[in-house]
């Protein structure tokens, strides 16, 4: 499934295209996706203004100049596609992806300068609604959601009381959505081998000194991510249908049985299964 820089890079393509203008055309090739589409999705976007494109989690914002929002999840192989008039634009140092296959089109928007943006998904998990931007935040999608990895809020002080007293890993609790909004599994593992911190120690007793290590690899491993437009794994396309660059990079995920990259460390990355999710580190280096 997309994770946050992934979402981010999507947005980051989608937004020159979208923000600021009208969707002329509005087509929805099935009655649902994950969900069904909301009574009147078709109607209430058409003509309808995308005022800003945002992102919340892994969710992208399309605030609308009417009452709702536009929220779309891409679930685990959802992807979108540009076509312009002048033709196809696919900017940035990236490995292309084949092309799209027409009968998992679902969503089309067309721009009143002729742009197309079609929402491609064939496992149909990625799911879109219109709600209220004036109540966005109540809604169940987003109520309990913490604070954003890269913003202010997400600070060692943050992740000191939400890990207070807690038995679990810090693996586990920083994949909880209340407690970061957006992180996944590939980025986490990333960060605690970047910061030499266990994936399994209760998470109570690490040390404060330790969590100011680890909330800046958190936001340095998720910018160069997206800097690098995120990770390809299986299905996942940006916008502009070319594959992300950052699994290049990774230092821990997937590298099960190499050397670890942490300087002076002479480990070797092991994989064990935890809640359900692979979990990648150094059995040396991370204590």
């Amino acid at each position: 499934m997309p994770e946050l820089p992934e979402v981010e890079t999507v947005r980051g393509g989608l937004a020159p295209v979208l923000e600021g203008r009208r969707l002329a055309r509005v087509e929805a090739r099935r009655p649902d996706l994950r969900f069904p589409f909301p009574t009147g999705f078709v109607q209430i976007l058409t003509g309808a203004t995308i005022v800003k494109l945002e992102r919340r989690a892994k969710y992208l914002l399309a605030r609308l100049d009417r009452e709702d929002t536009l929220v779309m999840h891409l679930g685990m192989s959802g992807r979108f596609d540009i076509s312009r008039p002048e033709g196809e634009s696919r900017p940035g140092r990236f490995h292309y992806a084949p092309d799209p296959d027409p009968k998992h089109a679902h969503v089309v928007f067309e721009t009143d300068d002729g742009t197309r943006v079609t929402y491609y998904d064939p496992r149909r998990f990625g799911y879109m609604a219109l709600v209220n931007t004036a109540t966005l935040q109540l809604h169940p999608w987003f109520a309990g959601l913490g604070p954003e990895p890269l913003s202010d809020a997400f600070d060692a002080e943050h992740l000191k009381r939400a890990f207070a007293g807690r038995k679990q890993g810090p693996k586990t609790l920083l994949l909880d959505q209340k407690i970061v909004a957006g992180l996944g599994n590939i980025y986490v593992c990333e960060a605690l081998n970047r910061a030499r911190i266990s994936p399994f120690k209760p998470a109570g007793g690490i040390s404060a000194a330790r969590l100011r290590k680890l909330v800046p690899e958190i936001k340095a491993v998720l910018g160069e991510a997206i800097a690098a437009g995120g990770s390809t794994l299986r299905d996942f396309a940006q916008a502009d249908g070319a594959l992300g660059y950052f699994q290049h990079r990774f230092r821990t995920y997937d590298r099960e049985g190499e050397p670890c990259c942490n300087t002076g460390c002479k480990g070797v990355i092991d994989r064990q299964v935890q809640a359900g999710r692979s979990t990648f580190f150094c059995p040396v280096c991370q204590t």
